[in-house]
């Protein structure tokens, strides 16, 4: 039998996973960025579509952040538990998607309601602080790394509050970060 906890190796962010997700992160904010900024150019083809809809299309690229991101967690935490011979489902895993679906519902509740009341310069670095937020929560004595990602994520969401053109760099260092984290905590 294996010594190895379930939970820590079922749907851990390392390696190719945390890879993933550091794309998928440098993508979006790249994606919205541009999005924004033919938003903003005269003669550009997305200046001429309407704010409202401009507004859905960077929630449909959050939310596909989101699905790739839970994607990749998935597919990484069956493969270990196929590799470890463990049931990938059991009351740890399970109550950890939870605490996963909870924490990205309020994640992405809060967000749109900073939206809807016109705070758009508070939007990145509320995510900062509420992702930073989820990953305290799934830190656990074997992966005390992911605290590194939560204070930077703290960091980031203090230079987007002093500087809110910030936002974007800071998506970007996000991504960074986490495929340096992929890079360095492989097993």
């Amino acid at each position: 039998m294996n010594k190895h906890d379930n939970f820590s190796v079922n749907f851990s962010l390392k390696g190719f996973t945390s890879i993933l997700i550091g794309i998928y992160f440098f993508s979006a904010g790249y994606l919205i960025k541009n999005l924004l900024d033919g938003f903003l150019i005269d003669d550009h083809p997305m200046g001429m579509l309407s704010a409202e809809i401009i507004e859905y299309l960077i929630i449909s690229i959050a939310f596909l952040v989101f699905l790739f991101s839970s994607l990749a967690l998935y597919f990484s935490g069956k493969r270990s538990a196929k590799r470890f011979q463990f049931k990938l489902w059991n009351g740890k895993t399970k109550a950890a998607f939870w605490k996963y679906m909870v924490g990205i519902l309020l994640i992405f509740i809060i967000l749109l309601v900073l939206m809807q009341q016109g705070y758009i310069d508070y939007m990145t670095p509320t995510f900062l602080i509420l992702y930073a937020f989820l990953l305290f929560l799934f830190k656990n004595r074997e992966r005390k790394n992911l605290l590194i990602l939560s204070g930077l994520c703290l960091l980031l969401a203090i230079m987007c509050i002093l500087i809110p053109t910030y936002w974007s760099s800071s998506l970007s260092i996000l991504g960074i970060a986490h495929v340096t984290y992929g890079v360095a905590v492989r097993n």
